[in-house]
């Protein structure tokens, strides 16, 4: 009941957006310490979660991969001078399983990963945003698959969910990624300078969550730099964001 709004909107936002001809996730679940793609031609999925419900294993995804895909993102980034590998033997985390069961249940668009960089920079993870734009134009849906708020210790000890803490970080990001009154210029430095933001630390205690959205505003680039807010409501009391770049 506590994702209900959250299931909701996934399943409606397909009917915003065109059929895409494959979907790149980049999900928080996967770090390495170069660009990685997920190149697995049918990969299985990685249940990288612990404590749920014994369903919870027994989901199903079973979109293909596309290594020709997989093949044309690391030419882009090699081509932008980041060194990328690909890997076939990994298998779909749950940043990509779990919303794309909602989106598209059907399974039946190729679909692959690309990974964080360990390094946490967000200048590094903006730029691969950058060199993957051209999919946009080929009928790609990039997904960035992360988290506007990620501090998972506070939940369980129970808090209010309308503290300032939250509340400020959420306007901050809103206002970062949709305010008509901010340059492309503007907005990249407040992305990169994301820890000067209100409460950004007690928000994400690690910016694995917050670096997808990096990428998808760098990928946005130079069509648009400003986000629609398509998501903002609960889930389990927490109030989290979504942002389109058409």
């Amino acid at each position: 009941p506590g994702h209900k709004l959250l299931v909701d909107f996934l399943t409606q936002i397909p009917s915003q957006l065109k059929k895409p001809r494959a979907i790149v996730v980049i999900s928080a679940h996967w770090e390495e310490e170069q660009p990685t793609i997920l190149a697995a031609a049918n990969p299985p999925l990685l249940y990288d979660y612990s404590g749920f419900p014994p369903e919870s294993y027994q989901l199903t995804y079973t979109a293909p991969g596309s290594f020709e895909l997989a093949s044309d993102i690391q030419h882009l980034l090699n081509d932008n001078n980041m060194l990328a590998k690909l890997n076939v033997d990994r298998g779909f985390d749950h940043g990509l399983f779990v919303p794309l069961k909602l989106m598209y249940p059907s399974a039946d668009i190729p679909c692959l990963e690309i990974s964080l960089l360990n390094s946490m920079d967000p200048v590094a993870h903006i730029a691969i945003g950058r060199a993957i734009a051209p999919l946009r134009r080929e009928g790609v849906l990039i997904l960035g698959s992360g988290s506007s708020y990620h501090n998972m210790r506070r939940p369980r000890e129970g808090f209010d969910p309308d503290q300032e803490e939250l509340a400020r970080f959420d306007e901050w990001l809103i206002e970062t990624c949709t305010s008509s009154t901010l340059s492309a210029v503007e907005r990249e430095q407040r992305l990169i300078h994301w820890l000067d933001a209100p409460h950004a630390r007690f928000c994400h205690p690690r910016e694995e969550h917050l670096l997808p959205l990096h990428v998808c505003f760098g990928a946005a680039q130079p069509e648009t730099a400003q986000a629609e807010l398509v998501f903002n409501d609960l889930m389990m009391g927490r109030a989290l964001q979504s942002f389109l770049w058409r």
